[in-house]
């Protein structure tokens, strides 16, 4: 389980297409969500980490959204989208750890959660939950999709319940919404969660 933690184990996995979680468009809970945000929101810091194929990163420039960061610490992902969106800016191309990311550098209004919670090793939950915390600006705001569900391996997507998620994001984290996505992907109905919580002051 160790190997999630680093950079060469999730670039194999990109060279070798070996990433069956990937659905190959934006997830429709998320797109469903940018929809509807307001067009004052497209100029706000938006991050979304463990982006892998970025799906998310392109819908939300595809729709002029002009403050995107992305990061994954795997390189070949990051390659992939740059050439698929030729004048994305490329000081938004982050190839960096998550954990490792400076909230002195680094302060989002909205971090979009994709399959990166589910990619990162279960022992570093809370963590993931602290340093979230400090990357995000006074009441900004953490939304997304987390896996209801026990997966029973030793490899990602490691799941979990809503019991769990609570529990570790609560010190942290207003709960707004924590419920059963609605508009899944056919192969993931039933099995997520739709999370927004906002960061306390």
């Amino acid at each position: 389980m160790e190997n999630v933690n680093q950079a060469q184990f999730w670039q194999q996995r990109y060279k070798e297409d070996s990433i069956g979680w990937d659905m190959g468009q934006v997830s429709p809970p998320l797109k469903a969500y940018i929809d509807q945000l307001p067009e004052s929101a497209k100029e706000q810091a938006i991050l979304v980490p463990g982006a892998g194929n970025a799906y998310e990163v392109g819908y939300l420039h595809e729709q002029g959204f002009t403050n995107v960061t992305l990061v994954d610490f795997a390189p070949a992902p990051i390659e992939a989208f740059a050439e698929r969106y030729l004048n994305f800016p490329a000081e938004h191309l982050v190839c960096a750890d998550f954990f490792a990311l400076s909230p002195a550098q680094y302060q989002f209004d909205l971090v979009l959660e994709q399959t990166f919670f589910c990619a990162i090793n279960p022992a570093r939950r809370d963590e993931y939950v602290a340093q979230m915390a400090a990357l995000l600006k006074p009441n900004g705001k953490l939304v997304g999709l987390l896996f209801d569900k026990d997966f029973g391996r030793e490899e990602p997507p490691f799941g979990g319940s809503k019991a769990e998620y609570q529990q570790r994001f609560a010190p942290y984290f207003d709960i707004e919404i924590m419920e059963t996505s609605y508009n899944s992907h056919p192969a993931r109905q039933g099995s997520e969660l739709f999370i927004k919580m906002r960061v306390k002051s």
